[in-house]
């Protein structure tokens, strides 16, 4: 009897040491945390994670932010930045000569070529020229709405003239466009390719439960830190709805980018216009309000939304079946949406 009593009492001081180890462990459990900016890409970056004080976590962030910041001055079209050739520095080199720049720029680049041969062309980064029409005509248009107007097909089709991806040279580390009165520009696939990358430096920090919005690019760094996925609304693209989102999707270690005709436009002649060109037509694509892509990386996922955004929906869908990994939800004009065979959306009641 007595040995055991002595195994009971045993038995209870191992219970109460586990529970107090357990105790204590949840007493250490990381904190959830947030922090915002907007200084990168012209929109609201949102990082969502865990640290074990705040301090840690801004500490943190704070790489992150300045990670995001080079990659934005990298890939600006209209600034150049001391000590750095960036994309406005080879658009000025346009026909002139090649220009030794940085390797991540090389890696964006040689992207966006390979994504223009997947897509057959439903993104071109050296579509620039006729972007930059656009650009000017959206703001002077959102400036003085009174007259806005839409650039001339005429002037159109001169500026696409000057869009031949082709004559994009990479070359021990250089790049050169062939012709001076071409430039690049990289709205289709650049914040996505920065997000991965900055997805990839936060795993480098230590930081594996977290996410990442940037605008209309999200990605998941693992999921939860009780190892349940992120939740993440898409956005109803019908502006005058009182409901901002539509639905959810669950994310971890993945990415969701939307593209869609609801964020930058300006309206001429009672029309809107959105900031996104098709390649083929030189004019803002009509098939649905917005596409989302759900896949494993951001830069991808940026350059098939663009992608998808830019093709009539069953020729899109047809197309994401063969991809791997790769799913997409599409919202209808009427509201209602269709998605690929592996999108697990989670609708708003």
């Amino acid at each position: 009897m007595k040995r055991k009593h002595h195994a009971v009492i045993l038995l209870l001081a191992v219970i109460l040491l586990m529970g107090a180890v357990a105790l204590q462990q949840n007493n250490t459990q990381p904190t959830r945390y947030e922090v915002r900016f907007f200084d990168s890409f012209d929109t609201i970056t949102t990082i969502t994670g865990y640290a074990k004080s705040q301090e840690e976590f801004e500490e943190q962030t704070k790489l992150l932010q300045e990670k995001l910041m080079h990659y934005h001055q990298l890939f600006d079209i209209y600034h150049t930045y001391e000590g750095m050739n960036n994309l406005k520095s080879i658009n000025d080199a346009a026909g002139k000569s090649p220009l030794s720049v940085d390797q991540d720029i090389i890696e964006l680049l040689k992207l966006g070529i390979e994504m223009h041969r997947k897509t057959n062309g439903a993104v071109n980064i050296a579509y620039g020229s006729v972007l930059s029409l656009w650009h000017e005509y959206r703001e002077q248009g959102t400036a003085d709405p009174e007259h806005a107007k839409v650039p001339p097909k005429a002037l159109i089709q001169e500026k696409a003239a000057h869009t031949d991806i082709s004559k994009v040279v990479i070359r021990d580390g250089t790049v050169f466009l062939e012709d001076g009165e071409m430039s690049l520009d990289v709205g289709s696939i650049g914040k996505g390719y920065a997000v991965q990358k900055i997805s990839e430096y936060a795993r480098e920090l230590g930081m594996d439960h977290l996410l990442i919005s940037v605008g209309g690019n999200v990605s998941a760094v693992g999921a939860k830190a009780d190892n349940t996925p992120w939740r993440v609304g898409i956005e109803n693209p019908d502006l005058e709805s009182a409901e901002p989102y539509i639905g959810s999707v669950e994310l971890a270690d993945q990415t969701i980018v939307t593209s869609g005709d609801y964020q930058r436009f300006y309206v001429a002649d009672g029309k809107r216009y959105c900031h996104i060109i098709d390649p083929e037509t030189g004019m803002p694509p009509e098939y649905v309000p917005s596409v989302s892509v759900l896949t494993e990386n951001s830069g991808m996922a940026d350059a098939w939304s663009t992608a998808l955004f830019n093709m009539e929906i069953e020729t899109g869908l047809e197309l994401v079946e063969t991809l791997p990994e790769t799913e997409a939800l599409w919202v209808m004009k009427d509201g209602g949406v269709r998605s690929s065979s592996g999108f697990e959306f989670h609708e708003k009641k």
